[in-house]
């Protein structure tokens, strides 16, 4: 018996891994995170299958059902939305099923800022404008953020910064960031990256607020900072240049 967290990805149904699909369609038990969790999955589960929405369960709870599944020799499909490797909880379930004896497995799914990329068909690291990618969320009435991982400071590099769970807060992030990356900087706002009802507001650090409130924003986005979001002229990656395949042969 295993229990199986599976990335269900950003919200199209589509965009699962095939292995995901497979555990999904197999496993007697599922469990799954509420409206994040795209319906058209759970139509494939097993006809006699439990199938569980998780959105109102308490952790205890959610491992509880775990826990009988395992004593019955059941597989679990525990799904969740995105990836398994991003705010998705998955580290405070896993520590309690190692403590009961518990098997898992993990299964990769499209995170958020991939699909809020795509959307925005941007590359997020492009030649000489940005080569990396700060992923990150800010502190509210959730966890805190640990020390030192606060926005002035990730700004500091003026990396490519993708925050989750900020859209709420789109004012003071706007306000903090301009002084790291320029007002003139571009931002984008995603919403329900890859669902039918996808809304993207584009802007700069200096106007993103305004419309990102007007559009009426307030959940389920990510906004993506940094100069990529506008970059033209840059250099030719070396992974196909004339270059490398001189120094190849």
């Amino acid at each position: 018996m295993t229990v199986y967290f599976v990335g269900a990805g950003p919200g199209a149904a589509d965009l699962i891994t095939v292995r995901g699909a497979r555990i999904i369609a197999s496993s007697p038990v599922c469990l799954y995170a509420g409206s994040l969790v795209p319906r058209e999955l759970l139509a494939t589960c097993p006809a006699e299958a439990k199938v569980v929405d998780s959105s109102r369960m308490t952790l205890d709870a959610i491992v509880a059902e775990m826990v009988d599944a395992s004593a019955r020799g059941e597989d679990v499909a525990r799904v969740h939305s995105g990836d398994p490797s991003l705010y998705s909880a998955v580290a405070e379930q896993a520590r309690r099923l190692d403590a009961a004896g518990v098997d898992y497995a993990i299964v990769p799914g499209v995170p958020s800022f991939a699909a809020a990329s795509a959307a925005l068909k941007r590359e997020l690291t492009v030649p000489e404008v940005s080569q990396t990618v700060v992923l990150t969320r800010i502190s509210t009435l959730s966890t805190a953020m640990p020390e030192g991982e606060d926005l002035a400071t990730l700004a500091r590099s003026r990396a490519t910064m993708v925050i989750h769970l900020g859209a709420r807060q789109i004012d003071p992030i706007a306000v903090e960031l301009a002084q790291h990356y320029g007002a003139d900087c571009p931002v984008a706002v995603v919403a329900f990256a890859s669902r039918d009802d996808e809304t993207i507001v584009r802007g700069t650090l200096a106007d993103i607020a305004a419309a990102t409130v007007a559009a009426g924003i307030v959940r389920t986005a990510v906004i993506v900072v940094g100069r990529v979001l506008a970059a033209e002229g840059f250099p030719d990656s070396f992974l196909y240049s004339s270059a490398r395949r001189a120094l190849d042969h």
